[in-house]
């Protein structure tokens, strides 16, 4: 089967397969860079329970290639965020845990820009709406 369960509560699928541009297969770490912000992401999630709200999962290859190190924001009849052109550190991933902690705790996954993090400014890709919606 491709697809596996997931948490269904607010996430974080980040792709693991992101490589920036330049970087050769593996990474000069032996690591892509996406598998590094994953761990990046795991790790500061790890330093916090504020963050525990927000699921960290990873997944092969989000097809946003020319945008790497890019993750899918998510939660149920929220409205959805893929984001990407981040650097595989710990500063991107609180950037990107914050703001996924002021989405989680949004009516409809829409936090005013005054909120956002620094860190996640000019890195948002697209937007989706849930299942049965549209933006209004």
């Amino acid at each position: 089967m491709i697809l596996k369960p997931a948490a269904t509560g607010p996430a974080i699928v980040a792709c693991n397969t992101c490589r920036v541009p330049g970087e050769d297969q593996a990474g000069d770490s032996g690591k892509r860079s996406g598998a590094r912000l994953v761990e990046a992401l795991r790790a500061v999630q790890a330093s916090d329970p504020a963050y525990g709200a927000v699921a960290v999962e990873e997944m092969p290859c989000l097809f946003a290639c020319g945008d790497s190190c890019t993750l899918h924001l998510r939660a149920p009849e929220k409205v959805g965020y893929v984001l990407g052109r981040f650097t595989p550190d710990e500063g991107a991933a609180r950037a990107i845990l914050d703001y996924a902690v002021l989405y989680a705790d949004s009516d409809a996954g829409q936090v005013p820009y005054r909120d956002w993090p620094e860190g996640v400014k000019g890195h948002f890709l697209t937007r989706m709406p849930p299942a049965g919606f549209v933006v209004a």
